[in-house]
């Protein structure tokens, strides 16, 4: 097995395209499962880089993951996740939570929250063997989106 050593910074302009085929690419998988295109998937990059704190992941100076954060009136929120399929179970998504988890500690959150599709299933039970307890769903019209949220250390 290769050993993949990630480093982290935020992302600039001139990382949209690469982003947006990073997420594409990552929630490619989903569109049969949950019937639909997910929103990450639709996302103006160049837009989110601007408006959000956006910090991508790269191993060997390739983006191979990226995580989308910002605050909401709900508190500290991960936005999107994503991690290119070649670099799937290597650990990289769980260091991508960690990362947000100590950027919501540095801002002065004591939780953290995110919402995922309800047909994402893999999300809502890796999540909630990290900690991320299930405490709304809320109604899209055809499907409802689960909220989960964890209590910081």
């Amino acid at each position: 097995m290769a050993n993949f050593e990630y480093s982290f910074r935020p992302a600039i302009e001139a990382d949209v395209p690469k982003v947006t085929a990073l997420v594409s690419a990552a929630y490619r998988h989903y569109v049969e499962q949950i019937g639909m295109v997910p929103r990450p998937m639709t996302d103006d990059y160049a837009e989110v880089i601007k408006n959000y704190q956006v910090t991508i992941a790269e191993s060997r100076e390739t983006i191979v993951g990226g995580i989308v954060l910002t605050v909401t009136d709900e508190g500290f929120l991960i936005d999107n996740v994503a991690v290119d399929p070649s670099h799937r179970g290597k650990g990289l998504g769980k260091a991508l939570l960690k990362f947000a988890e100590s950027e919501a500690r540095r801002e002065g959150f004591d939780s953290i929250y995110l919402y995922t599709h309800e047909k994402m299933t893999e999300n809502i039970a890796l999540y909630a063997r990290i900690g991320y307890i299930e405490y709304d769903r809320r109604s899209q019209g055809e499907f409802s989106l689960v909220y989960m949220r964890k209590h910081l250390d």
